[in-house]
């Protein structure tokens, strides 16, 4: 397939965050390019601005005239679309060519020195972070919207490095052949797809045979992977603070960020300094200063660039920070995110009291992971949990937030419902509070931060 014999796109499920970066990727290098997402959002409305046309009705006749032209026009999906979208149905009827959204990236970067950034969490922050290292030299498809670009791509047509955020979910980055690549984490996650995480290993293993010969992955020091899985690659390791190829050294907090030296194969590299807090994002900023260094950007360059580095919205996002009070926005969804979150939050702020607000995502998610859970939100003083976001899924029967409720160790916990959160943050007594979740738990955020500043003024 060439894209070049096609003027038209049409996304089916244009809102969500790796769709809209390939859409305003088509838009800027000419097609025309239109699409359907459920509802209205920031990410809608920004489309809007550049010229996409979005619908918020799946039927047939919302699709305009112009992208009804098998010939002229290529459908790109997100699995996330259920089966029953009358839209997509009416694509397949009339033998549209039809790809996932990973399947045209892979077109899109098949030819590049492709960038990929695996992991079943911190993949966001790390692809992000490698992005803006190498902001003038390379294109990048990211997960979340990276505070310095204001955006969730980077269009350099023209570059060879195209930076890319690497899903396992729906095991989408099988259409990738890197030659760099990093992995964040091997955990069990998406149950609803894989059957178990031995699946889930299997499909990374997968992934690494893909690196192309003589590229190189760098994976976290505390993943045992088997080297023989691809023998015409570079294998480096990377960790916080010890025992790998890259390693943070004389990590010092000051202000609430840190600088730190950087251990290499190479030899150390001294005097870095991190612009966003946070232990894990530490870690992550390790990884990408590997993708960086070995795609030929110069230490002194990449000290600069970090020192700016603003992070990635809804990853430790500071909402409010002052002496009275600190607000923390994190998209958290898994349980090893959630403990790395408040145990980061515990660094920084050791002795003050937190709290934590959140939102479960997925009812298999919940199901499968209520202990863990129940676990890693124990480590808050406090604790407000609300009901699942169902995101693509149906009800499960039995599953509700109580299942992880009913083992939460803090004394201090409420269930509530999504609609009565807001009531309940006029009553809180805390140092610190945390939004977590991957849901529509964002949505609160701007009215949580006018009450908690109401009640501060």
């Amino acid at each position: 397939m060439k894209l070049e014999n096609y003027h038209r796109i049409y996304f089916v499920g244009i809102g969500g965050i790796g769709m809209s970066a390939l859409a305003q990727w088509f838009v800027k290098a000419g097609f025309k390019v239109a699409g359907y997402d459920r509802v209205a959002s920031e990410i809608t409305k920004n489309l809007a601005k550049i010229g996409v046309a979005v619908f918020y009705d799946d039927s047939e006749g919302m699709i305009p005239d112009e992208y009804k032209l098998a010939e002229d026009t290529l459908v790109i999906y997100t699995p996330a679309i259920p089966k029953s979208h009358q839209g997509l149905i009416y694509f397949r009827n009339q033998s549209f060519n039809i790809l996932k959204r990973s399947e045209a990236l892979g077109l899109l970067v098949k030819d590049k020195s492709g960038i990929a950034i695996a992991g079943t969490h911190g993949k966001t922050s790390i692809s992000s972070n490698t992005a803006w290292l190498l902001n003038e030299s390379c294109s990048a498809f990211l997960g979340g919207i990276a505070k310095n670009l204001q955006s969730n791509v980077i269009v350099n047509p023209d570059s060879e490095n195209v930076v890319i955020e690497a899903d396992e979910f729906d095991r989408s980055f099988l259409t990738l052949h890197p030659s760099l690549a990093v992995i964040s984490a091997i955990d069990a996650d998406h149950l609803d797809i894989y059957k178990d995480k031995n699946e889930i290993v299997e499909t990374f293993y997968q992934f690494i045979k893909q690196i192309k010969n003589g590229g190189i992955l760098v994976y976290k020091n505390s993943l045992e992977i088997d080297k023989a899985i691809n023998q015409d690659i570079t294998y480096y390791t990377y960790s916080l603070d010890a025992d790998a190829d890259f390693y943070a050294l004389n990590i010092c907090a000051v202000d609430g960020f840190y600088e730190f030296d950087l251990k290499t194969p190479f030899g150390i590299i001294e005097a870095f300094k991190l612009g966003v807090p946070g232990l894990y994002n530490l870690e992550n900023a390790i990884a990408a200063l590997a993708m960086a260094l070995f795609s030929g950007a110069l230490p002194e360059e990449l000290k600069e660039k970090l020192a700016s580095y603003e992070g990635v919205k809804r990853r430790f996002d500071y909402q409010i920070r002052s002496e009275k009070l600190v607000f923390i926005d994190d998209y958290a969804h898994h349980p090893e995110e959630i403990k790395a979150c408040i145990n980061s939050i515990k660094h920084l702020y050791p002795g003050k009291t937190i709290t934590g607000i959140f939102q479960p995502h997925l009812f298999t998610r919940t199901r499968d992971f209520a202990d863990e859970f129940a676990k890693s939100l124990s480590l808050c003083d406090q604790l407000l949990l609300t009901n699942i976001y169902p995101a693509r899924e149906e009800p499960i029967k039995g599953i509700t937030s109580e299942i992880i409720f009913d083992k939460i160790e803090s004394k201090q916990k409420k269930l509530l419902t999504y609609d009565n959160l807001l009531s309940q943050i006029k009553n809180i007594d805390t140092d610190i509070i945390v939004t977590m979740g991957a849901g529509d738990i964002d949505l609160l955020v701007a009215p949580i931060k006018e009450e908690l500043l109401k009640r501060n003024v």
